[in-house]
């Protein structure tokens, strides 16, 4: 007779397997997440401002973008990850470098191109003045980025034409990498730490700051406030949400640590061939000599 003759549910790879579940080639590869960013210069009509500049921009998958002056949204985790941005050159477009997702920084972080923390130095650099300016550009061009998902809801979105659309709530992503930003977002988590407090129990309404640089430019920051005196209930949904968060990030990181053996054993091989040639050109100037 089977051992497995009671349901475990604290096991379920062992249970799924039981029940034949494992190589369902049926189930849903993984969810779809809009992408949250901040719109930093308005869309201009032909006689008015169809999107003010600072309002917050939802890019759906696969369908329309919304913009609203104001969001809010319930954080399900946060984790973090390096970006570089790659200019182009001759038939190549531009692209980005990324890292997978852990939820430190304090490990080396392999990227998609074949090396770790998109380029950036291991451990920390005592002088940074000292360096090489091709190093100090290096690490500047490098985006220390927190990734928050979550759940969010536009308050009177608008599409890019300034027309109002309904108000949906979204799976989202959001790639927060400017500095002060980082620290600002951070500080919902900080606070929520203090608490005792899980991110997705709480809302939070977004809302933006402008910033102004010595160039005369303009941008923006996000501007978080956290409802901390209304405590919302997990519910069933939220969990199997959750999961969909975790199955996400895991597909991520996969991807990337793929690419990441590929560029790997590229770059193995490119060295093993240089080595080679170099041996031949050695053997050929010992024989003219």
């Amino acid at each position: 007779m089977s051992e497995l003759t009671t349901i475990n549910t604290n096991n379920f790879a062992e249970m799924a397997k039981a029940m034949g579940m494992a190589n369902d080639t049926t189930a849903k590869k993984g969810m779809f997440l809009s992408r949250l960013r901040i719109q930093h210069k308005a869309i201009l009509g032909a006689e008015s401002i169809l999107v003010k500049a600072g309002t917050y921009k939802l890019e759906i998958p696969d369908g329309p973008t919304h913009y609203a002056e104001s969001a809010v949204i319930r954080p399900f985790l946060q984790r973090y990850m390096y970006k570089k941005f790659v200019m182009g050159q001759g038939g190549s477009p531009n692209r980005y470098v990324k890292t997978v997702m852990a939820d430190n920084l304090n490990i080396d972080l392999k990227d998609d191109d074949g090396g770790f923390n998109c380029g950036k130095p291991a451990g920390w650099i005592q002088d940074y003045n000292a360096l090489p300016q091709k190093d100090k550009d290096l690490i500047k061009s490098i985006k220390r980025v927190r990734v928050v998902f979550g759940a969010i809801h536009l308050v009177n979105p608008k599409d890019e034409n300034g027309k109002p659309v309904e108000e949906t709530t979204s799976n989202f992503i959001w790639e927060v990498e400017n500095k002060e930003a980082f620290k600002t977002v951070g500080g919902i988590f900080t606070q929520l730490g203090k608490m005792k407090r899980l991110p997705p129990q709480h809302n939070v309404t977004l809302n933006t700051e402008l910033r102004k640089i010595p160039s005369g430019n303009d941008y923006y920051v996000p501007s978080p406030s956290l409802d901390i005196t209304n405590s919302i209930e997990i519910t069933d949904e939220d969990q199997l949400l959750f999961g969909e968060f975790m199955g996400w990030l895991q597909n991520y990181n996969e991807y990337i640590i793929n690419k990441w053996a590929e560029k790997s054993s590229q770059v193995e091989d490119d060295e093993d061939f240089d080595m080679q040639l170099n041996d031949i050109i050695d053997i050929e100037e010992d024989e003219v000599a």
